[in-house]
């Protein structure tokens, strides 16, 4: 995942559960939520949910809507753009996206 510091590793993508998120802690204290889907892409956002506060996106149900993925938070069920971290439901509101890559194998 990419952050202001540069590339900063998560986990291994065999570490990840497809449509299920895990939460990363990033330099700085900022948390990431992030995703394998189904089809194999990978997405972070961040793990905060902007409607409550609490750090839970991660583990909120993944989707798509209109052919766009989501994860649709946990408590109040809003659901976030997984590529742009745009709300859904409300469009006065997102969530950073970080950028994500897989390393090459060695």
């Amino acid at each position: 995942m990419r952050t202001g510091d540069g590339w900063f590793p998560v986990c291994s993508t065999a570490a990840l559960t497809p449509g299920r998120g895990v939460a990363a802690l990033l330099p700085g204290g900022a948390q990431a939520a992030v995703f394998l889907d189904r089809a194999g892409h990978l997405y972070a956002i961040a793990n905060r949910d902007p409607f409550t506060g609490a750090y839970v996106l991660s583990r909120g149900l993944t989707g798509t809507a209109a052919g766009r993925p989501f994860v649709a938070s946990p408590l109040l069920k809003q659901r976030f753009d997984l590529e742009t971290g745009g709300c859904l439901d409300d469009a006065g509101v997102s969530v950073a996206t970080y950028p994500v890559r897989t390393r090459p194998s060695r």
